[in-house]
């Protein structure tokens, strides 16, 4: 990890004067860990699509909007982003999470290396495991009665992944 840091630290801005890193790839895979780690390596805050709301209908694409018109798009003009966090346990907006412009910032979740995007993108890490592995872990994290739920956004994932073509563009794939 610490390599990999390096090098990111190394690369030309690609949003304004921030390195935008994706950790991207399905959910269960691992993302969050892993882009957690990254983080911690670069000393660098982490944005993940979780704290969005991200209504199971509208799938992998419905959240990001958020993400690009708040924070993405202001630090590609040099200036500081923020965005009302979402407690996913309250059902509710929580505080608001200010967005500095910084060397390096992590983006994380299904989506976040959209190819609409692509271009203020300075690395995209791909993160991937077995279906299998990847219905255990959510199922133990947010439990069994959403295993239908999760059923049909793993369908979902796999039409947005195969539409986009963001595993293809990942400079790092990751399996855990």
């Amino acid at each position: 990890m610490k390599d990999l840091a390096s090098r990111i630290s190394r690369l030309r801005p690609s949003c304004g004067p921030v390195r935008l890193v994706a950790v991207d790839g399905p959910a269960g895979s691992g993302k969050t860990t892993y882009s957690g780690r990254l983080a911690a390596e670069l000393g660098c805050q982490v944005i993940h699509s979780d704290d969005f709301p991200v209504p199971w209908e509208a799938g992998p694409g419905g959240w990001f909007h958020a993400l690009e018109s708040q924070v993405l798009r202001p630090l590609q003009r040099g200036l500081p982003g923020s965005f009302r966090r979402y407690d996913w346990v309250r059902g509710a907006y929580a505080e608001q999470v200010a967005v500095p412009v910084a060397p390096v910032l992590v983006i994380e979740g299904v989506g976040t290396a959209r190819a609409s995007v692509a271009e203020l993108l300075a690395y995209t890490v791909w993160v991937e495991a077995a279906e299998p592995v990847r219905l255990r872990r959510v199922l133990a994290r947010d439990g069994a009665a959403l295993e239908p739920r999760w059923r049909e956004w793993f369908a979902a994932e796999r039409a947005w992944f195969a539409a986009d073509h963001t595993r293809e563009r990942a400079d790092l794939v990751v399996t855990t």
